[in-house]
């Protein structure tokens, strides 16, 4: 498979500090190289301060325009065997273009978490009622869905969503491949060199602002869960790190209170080893947490709620407390926080979830073996998904010429 070509078309930048789709577009990188691609990282994204310098792995980058045919002469010039989409969004832009200039290259949508679902339950949270399949059943749920059909394989990070798209969408599997964040083994000598229960102190939450689940988290904690456990613990600061803090999000820092909003963070694993329990009463989302993987590889033990939680522990004993309930919440934050004996149970469990469900090694030879299979089998594996065909039929009338005209317009304003 040696210098087979990989087009990856990117919302943003990839920013693996700022945010856990970074670190994942990152990993995805490495596998591809790993089997002998030679990549090219396509946004129509500005600059950001935060990106990751592509340059530095080897990965040519190129800036692209929406609704614009000069896209149609870069994929057709470049020739990619395959191309792989960050988000249904960049599918839905540039999918169709793709099929008419590189009819043969393999399509894979990394979905990053499944955005219908977060969708759904940000809906339900707001109207006050149980998350429902009426919820799940929104408009971002039936484009994610339908570009999930015109593409080759869709990459889903979380077992949970593998279900709900097999069971209730009733998606065929030979669509779906499960591939969760992708992390080296941590190793005895890494551990034991960790800070112990003694040496740490303080809570943390962590993650960034521009995600509505983790601002609103902030805000959940400050109203219900923070004051509560002040109480309990007068001495204990909350530490909260995350990119992207807004005016409204500085604004919440306290002091008095030890609720403090310290923003972005150079090295997330200095910050989550300095601090002895992460809180992470998400209240919805979707996909994987990269806060808990980073709690994991750092020995921080979790409280965190349902939402956090899912998809990321299996049959295993989590790395720490699994609640809904503001006080029981409350109550299991700060026994964690002060029993040494239960934070090194939880400290413990954390390396084996990451070591026996999240070890890089093995997914590799799993995830390079579907590739080679399709690249080979793509005619008869496209003749199967003829749902996928129906859809292309679709959108190759609607939204190409819905952007024909979009480009049209823009030549003569």
């Amino acid at each position: 498979m040696s210098h087979s070509n990989l087009l990856i078309i990117g919302f943003v930048w990839p920013e693996p500090r700022s945010s856990a789709a970074g670190s994942r577009m990152l990993q995805l990188m490495q596998q591809f190289q790993k089997q002998g691609f030679k990549i090219t990282f396509a946004t129509t994204a500005n600059d950001s301060e935060n990106a990751f310098d592509l340059n530095k792995i080897d990965i040519n980058i190129a800036q692209i325009k929406i609704n614009d045919s000069s896209f149609n002469d870069f994929v057709r010039e470049l020739n990619p065997d395959v191309v792989l989409f960050d988000r249904f969004m960049t599918e839905e832009q540039f999918g169709w273009r793709v099929t008419e200039e590189c009819p043969n290259a393999l399509k894979i949508l990394d979905t990053e978490d499944f955005h219908g679902l977060r969708k759904g339950r940000a809906e339900a949270l707001k109207k006050g009622v149980e998350f429902s399949t009426e919820y799940l059943q929104n408009d971002t749920t039936k484009r994610e869905v339908a570009s999930i059909y015109r593409s080759d394989l869709s990459l889903i990070i979380s077992e949970a969503e593998m279900e709900i798209l097999t069971n209730q969408f009733k998606i065929d599997k030979s669509l779906l491949h499960y591939l969760p964040f992708l992390e080296q083994s941590i190793t005895e000598d890494e551990i034991a060199n960790l800070p112990s229960f003694e040496e740490r102190q303080h809570f943390i939450s962590i993650g960034n602002f521009l995600h509505a689940p983790n601002y609103d988290a902030v805000l959940y904690l400050k109203n219900s869960i923070w004051p509560l456990i002040k109480k309990e613990l007068p001495k204990a600061e909350l530490h909260i790190f995350g990119a992207y803090a807004s005016q409204k999000v500085l604004q919440l820092h306290n002091q008095k209170n030890g609720f403090l909003i310290k923003g972005f963070v150079e090295d997330v694993n200095v910050a989550m080893q300095n601090s002895r329990v992460l809180l992470a009463p998400l209240r919805f989302g979707a996909g994987l947490k990269g806060k808990l993987i980073d709690a994991m590889k750092n020995g921080t033990p979790c409280a965190m709620s349902s939402i956090a939680a899912e998809g990321m522990f299996g049959d295993l004993e989590p790395n720490g407390i699994i609640v809904d309930d503001v006080e029981v919440f409350v109550q299991k934050a700060v026994d964690l926080y002060q029993n040494e004996m239960l934070w090194n149970q939880k400290h413990s469990n954390g390396f084996k979830i990451l070591n026996e469900r999240f070890n890089a090694l093995n997914f590799e030879a799993q995830f390079q073996n579907k590739i080679i299979s399709l690249k080979d089998n793509l005619k008869v594996h496209r003749q199967e998904n003829f749902i996928g065909q129906l859809l292309s039929h679709h959108t190759m009338q609607s939204t190409k010429y819905m952007s024909k005209w979009i480009e049209e317009k823009n030549k003569n304003s």
